[in-house]
């Protein structure tokens, strides 16, 4: 491992603080450069694009190579595949709107239970207009969605998949290439929520094989902005959701309605030039290289925190963890969520609070699993969502405060 986390954390100027952050899947700490590009643009470029005078020429550059980092940033093949947005859950919202002229009655979408509700309700709409709904279930005992149930859910009225890359609770990582030909196969199409993936592995989009991916800047260091990117042929297809006179083919600003936000879109590209800067400190080259050997190295630092706490966590008897509870890189994310036999899970939290380390208790919108595990009554799961910039001493540090609270 070649990660460098002096210099890490000396690019989040939050972590300069007291307080230990491990809340990091409802929200990273945002890089420095983030906030001085919001700043700039607000500053330098504050107008509107697409006119001819020279700084709104100047502004819809900015925002064309925001658009073009981020297809870097997930490898699409064009730029014009990635769609920009305030969160996740308001563009699976709009794709969802964007899909209706083609839902018929009597066709199928399929949701799991281990999703965040972002990639649920905005599918459950088309209820009202005879579309069936079915639910992908995990396994009861593994936690696991298995391949052979979503075969026996298919049929040929089954029009969209929605699934999790990275579950928001379980930590696990979902085999999204393996689900995509399932899918395929019966000629649905796959929509992927990847806001607890995104933050911790390089996106390759391409190799996944999904249909559209969608998730949040400001999980990974950026600020509350979102992207989804979407096979240009399927985006072709989808509704004008904005005003009536962009045409069908207007992608991705028919899918855009009401512009994005041009500061956050400028400012997100920090976040996609500081993987590249871990990459080339590990000795790669500029571009996609850099970006995954960026990714390799966060990888690898969370991997060692994983291992420490599920260590912790796994020596002690009446902890359950809820998902996996190996720390492998392919398996999970550095997001461990565990109960204390029937113990309230926020007693928990509020002994760890004076600590001054930020964990959290609850469901984290995640719902339909948490009351399916009979967790609600407890208040939901502890969860420690780490990232990068976390180190073994504060996991050290949270053991020690979970210790007496345990």
């Amino acid at each position: 491992m070649t990660l460098d986390l002096d210099f890490v954390r000396r690019q989040f100027p939050a972590l300069s603080g007291d307080w230990v952050f491990m809340d990091n899947a409802g929200g990273s700490q945002v890089l420095s450069r983030v906030a001085d590009r919001i700043s700039d643009y607000l500053l330098t470029s504050n107008v509107q694009t697409g006119a001819t005078y020279e700084p709104s020429q100047r502004s819809t550059e900015r925002v064309r190579k925001a658009r073009r980092a981020f297809a870097g940033f997930v490898n699409a093949a064009d730029a014009g595949e990635i769609v920009m947005g305030a969160s996740t859950t308001m563009l699976i919202r709009l794709l969802s709107e964007a899909m209706t002229g083609r839902l018929q009655p009597g066709d199928e979408i399929i949701v799991t239970n281990t999703d965040h509700e972002s990639n649920i309700g905005p599918w459950l709409k088309h209820e009202a207009r005879g579309v069936a709904i079915k639910v992908w279930r995990c396994n009861p005992e593994t936690l696991e969605l298995e391949l052979d149930d979503l075969r026996g859910l298919l049929t040929e009225r089954t029009r969209l998949v929605a699934v999790t890359h990275a579950s928001n609770i379980l930590g696990t990582i979902n085999d999204i290439p393996a689900i995509a030909d399932v899918v395929h196969q019966a000629g649905a199409e796959l929509c992927v929520d990847a806001v607890a993936y995104a933050p911790h592995r390089a996106i390759d989009v391409r190799a996944l094989g999904c249909d559209y991916y969608i998730f949040s800047a400001y999980k990974v260091f950026g600020p509350h902005f979102a992207v989804m990117w979407g096979r240009k042929e399927k985006l072709a297809g989808l509704d004008n959701i904005y005003h009536y006179f962009f045409s069908k083919d207007s992608v991705p600003h028919k899918l855009e309605p009401g512009n994005i936000n041009y500061e956050l879109a400028h400012g997100s590209v920090g976040a996609i030039d500081y993987v590249a800067e871990l990459g080339r400190m590990a000795g790669a080259n500029e571009g996609r290289p850099a970006i995954e050997a960026g990714f390799a190295d966060i990888a690898e630092q969370e991997r060692a925190l994983t291992e420490r706490l599920l260590d912790f966590l796994k020596s002690r008897n009446s902890i359950r963890i809820w998902g996996r509870p190996g720390s492998g890189i392919a398996e999970r994310v550095a997001t461990v969520s565990f109960t204390a036999g029937e113990r309230n899970s926020k007693e928990i939290v509020d002994r760890v609070d004076p600590h001054k380390i930020g964990i959290r208790h609850g469901d984290f919108y995640a719902r339909r699993l948490v009351e399916d595990l009979g967790l609600m009554q407890q208040a939901g799961v502890v969860r420690v969502s780490m990232v990068h910039y976390n180190t073994l001493d504060e996991v050290d540090r949270l053991i020690a405060a979970l210790e007496p609270a345990l």
